[in-house]
């Protein structure tokens, strides 16, 4: 499966269709209109050539000539340095090293009840779904202060955050009006051309009122 652009490049991507690790180096892709072959894996049958690449097994991998990377946040840097434009990180060292800060704690806080809520037992779940609703509530007034996520310009923070808030829904989470900075955050992320054509056929099948154009 590839995403036809008019940037070429060597490059392939195995991924997972309900994987919002893959989805923010999707996202990515997308937004920086990046040719790649989409490798669509069963994580419970995983191809053999991903095993040889990547020692640790798991998606998503980039394979770009002799160059493997099996991080996501690697992998998202790497395209983002690899293809300039558009940047997705802050020129001055400040500003980056803040937006570093944030996907840390995005990743460690959020992606962690993530997995809670995939992969956890019947109260690990509720617990996870309860603590990530709280933290989307008290982070409205975050989301309210600038277009993006602590940024005038959409950012590889956005790309990190979007998968999770694509999910809510599927994951039975429904946020109240005192998160209404949220809510419209992710109508402005939701309606970008590029994240329509970063979602697979499955992560598409979880809001339907969007329209599907990618892969």
């Amino acid at each position: 499966m590839a995403l036809a652009t008019n940037r070429r490049s060597v490059m392939t991507l195995f991924s997972a269709q309900n994987c919002a690790q893959c989805h923010r180096a999707r996202i990515v892709l997308a937004e920086k209109d990046i040719t790649v072959d989409i490798i669509d894996i069963d994580p419970e049958n995983k191809p053999e050539d991903l095993i040889d690449l990547n020692p640790y097994n798991t998606v998503p991998t980039l394979v770009e000539r002799d160059l493997v990377l099996y991080e996501p946040r690697i992998i998202m840097e790497y395209l983002d340095e690899r293809f300039p434009h558009p940047p997705l990180m802050p020129v001055d060292p400040v500003s980056r090293a803040r937006s570093r800060l944030a996907l840390y704690r995005v990743e460690r806080d959020w992606y962690c009840l993530l997995d809670d809520m995939q992969y956890g037992g019947e109260k690990k779940q509720a617990r996870a779904r309860k603590a990530l609703k709280e933290m989307l509530i008290a982070s409205a007034e975050v989301f309210s202060a600038r277009p993006f996520f602590l940024s005038d310009e959409f950012s590889l923070v956005d790309c990190t955050i979007a998968p999770i808030l694509w999910r809510l829904k599927f994951l039975g989470i429904e946020l109240p009006s005192s998160a209404q900075p949220v809510i419209d955050y992710m109508e402005r992320i939701f309606r970008r051309e590029s994240f329509i054509a970063s979602l697979t056929q499955v992560e598409a099948e979880m809001r339907p009122g969007y329209a599907k154009t990618g892969y």
